[in-house]
Order: structure tokens, then C-alpha cells, then sequence
């Protein structure tokens, strides 16, 4: 009788443990939009790496970078994808996002965003573009490159032409067309431009510190399930490392998600990302310059309010 107690108790003990250890996994919102950016998530979600650290990681699809801010504004995400510029403008008045890791940088090798001319119109060189209309979303991380890319080299303000294209595929359509003679436009969709004739004028393989986008989460998860925000991003850094290491293995994850056109796949040759890393002090005062002088806002949290990389692995 006493070994059946013992056995009782010791089972008891054991089960109370094993519920205890399968504790239920946090759950994170994160809004996506149909860009490259994104695949070391999608890489993170479909490998089991998100749940190997007790998350359970919820994509909520956005059509554009508007529908996006309106989840973000909802509350109905956690996390998103965004840049620089959207950063100053959602910390204005108070913090509201804090970034925490780099989502995609250029670099010498792989741009991330491009000036583009037209097939036919004649347009061959930063000079040519003086005074020449350029299709952008205004407001927006686009015009911050587009600017900072054609004043890098030599243009003034005076001589930049922007027209306002919010629409990143009328932009493509109006370029393929010559209804625009340049546009900017992110990569993958700039070499789909490329491949109907445009011609690249500049990109940020000259002037890297420009193209970035950044992972975001909401103030109120930063402070209260700091945690999670750490697991998320070293579930992260193992999926880039594996994208970094094995670039060819993941078109059926692009083809899903819509991260690269059709027409490119198979000949598309996928950016490196970044490991674990946040924008620099520099690259975020530069971005409150452009916003400052460009009139979108007067101020904006301080860099260490708005940017903390203490989270990374």
C-alpha cells in the first residue's frame, strides 16, 4: 500500500510538472506587407523557430504602408516592418513605436532602392534628372531616398522634381508607359522595372546608410513583455543566418507571399540581410533633418526614446 501511495504521488508530481513546462506560447501580431523584407520572418515561422521559443507569431496581411499604420493605430498589431521616416512620424508628440532590429539595409552589392528612368526617355545620368518630374510617394521613406540620393550627388533641393505617385504599382505602370520619365522604386519591384526597360540612374549601393527599413514594436509590448520582443528576435537572427546561408531554397515561401513578382522568379538574386543590428544615432538624426527641413514635422522623440537595441541576441 505504501509503494502504491509513493507511485501515486510521484505521478501526481510528474504531471504537475509537464503542466507547468507546457505553458501557453505568447502570442505576437505582427503586420506584414508584400515585401522582401519579410522573408526571414516568414523563413522563422515556416522552420518552427518562432515556436522553439514558446511564441506563437500571428502575420496580419496589409495591402499598403496606409492600411499598415491603421493596424498599428488600432492596436490590432504588434509589430511591423516600417522605416525611418514613418519612426519620426508616429513619435512626434509621444513614443508610440520603438525600433529594435534592422529588417534590410543596402549595401555595396544589393540595393534596396532605385532611381529609374524611363525606357525612352533619353534620361542617362544624375544630371539629366535636373528639373525632371520623379515619381515618389511624398511624405515617405521614398522621397527621403530620392532626395538624399540625388543631393549625395551634386543636385540641390531647387533642382529635385518630385510628383506625387503614392501607388508603388501606378508608379511602375506610369514608368513602364513613359507617362513618368523617372520614379523611385523599392527593390524587387525596381529590377521588374528594369527587366521592361528602365534604366537605373542612381541607387543606394552609393549611398547605403539610406536604404534601410526597420522591425517595430508598439511601446506598450516593449514594456510590458520585453521577453517576448528577445525571443522574437533571436528566433529571427537563426532564420536569417539560414536565408543568408542557403538563398536558393526558399521560392516556395516567396511565391506565397507575394515577395517577389512572378516574372522575376528563378532569375531573382535575394538580397544578404541583416544580422542583429539597429539603425545608428547618425542615420536617425539625418532622417529628423530631412522630415525638419521638408516640413513634415518640427521634432521628434530623442534617438534612445525611439531606437533600443538592447533586445538583439
Amino acid at each position: 500500500m505504501k509503494r502504491l501511495i509513493l507511485l501515486t504521488t510521484l505521478l501526481a508530481a510528474a504531471l504537475g510538472a509537464c503542466a507547468q513546462s507546457a505553458a501557453p506560447a505568447t502570442t505576437l501580431r505582427i503586420g506584414v506587407l508584400p515585401i522582401l523584407d519579410a522573408l526571414p520572418m516568414y523563413v522563422a515561422q515556416s522552420q518552427g523557430t518562432f515556436a522553439e521559443e514558446g511564441l506563437q507569431v500571428e502575420f496580419i496581411p496589409a495591402a499598403s504602408a496606409a492600411e499598415r499604420d491603421q493596424l498599428m493605430q488600432a492596436g490590432q498589431i504588434d509589430g511591423m516592418i516600417n522605416d525611418l521616416v514613418s519612426t519620426l512620424l508616429y513619435n512626434q508628440q509621444q513614443v508610440q513605436i520603438v525600433i529594435v532590429r534592422f529588417a534590410r539595409v543596402a549595401s555595396a552589392q544589393d540595393p534596396a532602392y532605385r532611381i529609374l528612368a524611363a525606357a525612352n526617355s533619353g534620361i542617362t545620368d544624375v544630371d539629366g534628372l535636373r528639373g525632371v518630374p520623379i515619381g515618389v510617394s511624398e511624405g515617405t521613406v521614398i522621397e527621403y531616398i530620392t532626395d538624399r540620393l540625388l543631393q549625395a550627388e551634386g543636385l540641390t533641393a531647387d533642382e529635385i522634381e518630385i510628383v506625387a505617385v503614392p501607388k508603388i504599382p501606378d508608379r511602375l505602370a506610369l514608368l513602364g508607359s513613359g507617362e513618368l520619365q523617372a520614379a523611385t522604386l523599392p527593390d524587387p519591384l525596381a529590377s521588374l522595372a528594369l527587366q521592361a526597360g528602365a534604366t537605373v540612374i542612381i541607387d543606394d549601393t552609393a549611398h547605403p546608410e539610406y536604404g534601410t527599413s526597420v522591425l517595430s514594436f508598439r511601446q506598450a509590448i516593449v514594456d510590458q513583455n520585453p521577453e517576448a520582443v528577445r525571443a522574437f528576435l533571436r528566433a529571427l537572427e537563426t532564420a536569417t543566418l539560414e536565408v543568408n546561408a542557403n538563398p536558393g531554397k526558399w521560392s516556395t515561401l516567396l511565391t506565397e507571399n507575394k515577395l517577389v513578382p512572378a516574372p522575376l522568379l528563378g532569375d531573382y538574386r535575394l538580397p544578404t540581410f541583416p544580422t542583429a543590428s539597429v539603425p545608428t544615432e547618425a542615420q536617425y538624426a539625418d532622417a529628423l533633418d530631412w522630415a525638419i527641413t521638408g516640413g513634415l514635422l518640427t521634432g521628434s522623440a530623442a534617438y534612445g526614446d525611439s531606437v533600443d537595441g538592447s533586445f538583439l541576441p
